[in-house]
């Protein structure tokens, strides 16, 4: 088991911090708030029963700790930085930290759109630093995107896999540091395109949502977009897709929209959202937690049964 040191104690942050702390990491939270104490008590408490039912809670765990400073904790052997997106902030407490950790200890930034090779600018080991970053909650969601720099050692990212695949989540590894890197990209595609159906008002946001979570979520669940379209293309598969249809699909991309998050667009988003769920955020969060567990264990079952990684359907 590791020593880790999670760097930021919000909502992400703690999120990382259950997660490591059930899988048997020891884990220290670095955060000058005081209030972080509760906030990791809070999410800790709400993470292990969802962590007990994915099967990721280690016997004997023990729930992560505090400290308001990074000499306050132990020598980490990875730091997961979990700061906001302030691209200044992160290099000034970067630096800051370097002076206190070892010089070979990995720095795995949880940054959700910058490249690594941003973050790393100014840092004295500007190689040690990559990007690990989770799907929102980490104790949750499986996935981890792992995108190194040219300069980042193939067995730092090695060791860094196999620490997360013994978490139990799933490795993305990128060839290349891309704005965004890989689930972002294809999220933020397919929400710019809501937001432009909502904005012109062509489809209300609880349509689009019903849209989403019963015309593509349960395909979405056994195979990506590749995979829809393979099998659109019937006995040709892709071969018989993209001849099929791919004039036709030119056509529909140039006609996506491009909205632009204004004032205007924003108001009708959250009264919109309001009325598609009126519940509290707490309460949303709370149900997604409970059935997305078993979700994933109903999806695991089934990828089981059937014939292999290459015999989705």
């Amino acid at each position: 088991m590791a020593r880790v040191m999670v760097l930021g104690g919000g909502l992400i942050g703690c999120g990382w911090a259950a997660a490591f702390a059930g899988a048997g990491h020891d884990t220290w939270v670095v955060d000058p708030d005081p209030a972080t104490a509760e906030r990791l008590a809070g999410v800790w408490e709400a993470a292990r029963p969802v962590m007990a039912a994915l099967g990721s809670l280690r016997e004997g765990s023990e729930a992560p700790r505090h400290a308001l400073r990074a000499e306050d904790a132990p020598a980490p052997e990875l730091v997961q930085e979990a700061l906001p997106e302030d691209l200044g902030l992160k290099h000034r407490v970067l630096a800051d930290l370097e002076r206190r950790i070892g010089a070979s200890v990995p720095v795995a930034s949880s940054s959700s759109g910058f490249t690594p090779g941003a973050i790393a600018e100014g840092m004295a080991h500007p190689e040690r630093l990559f990007i690990a970053h989770p799907c929102n909650p980490p104790y949750l969601m499986p996935t981890v995107e792992l995108v190194g720099q040219e300069t980042t050692p193939d067995q730092m990212l090695a060791d860094a896999e196999a620490l997360y695949a013994g978490m139990g989540k799933t490795v993305l590894r990128m060839a290349k540091p891309m704005q965004g890197h890989l689930v972002n990209r294809l999220q933020f595609a397919l929400w710019r395109e809501a937001v432009h159906l909502v904005a012109s008002g062509a489809a209300t946001l609880a349509d689009v949502e019903r849209a989403v979570s019963e015309g593509l979520a349960p395909r979405w669940c056994l195979m990506g977009p590749g995979g829809v379209f393979h099998l659109s293309g019937g006995a040709s598969g892709m071969a018989g897709y993209l001849a099929a249809l791919g004039p036709a699909t030119e056509a529909m991309w140039r006609d996506l929209g491009a909205p632009a998050l204004d004032e205007a667009t924003g108001r009708a988003l959250e009264q919109q959202m309001s009325a598609a769920d009126p519940r509290p955020v707490a309460e949303i969060a709370a149900a997604r937690d409970q059935a997305l567990p078993e979700v994933m264990r109903a999806v695991a079952e089934i990828r089981s049964n059937s014939h292999g990684e290459g015999g989705r359907q």
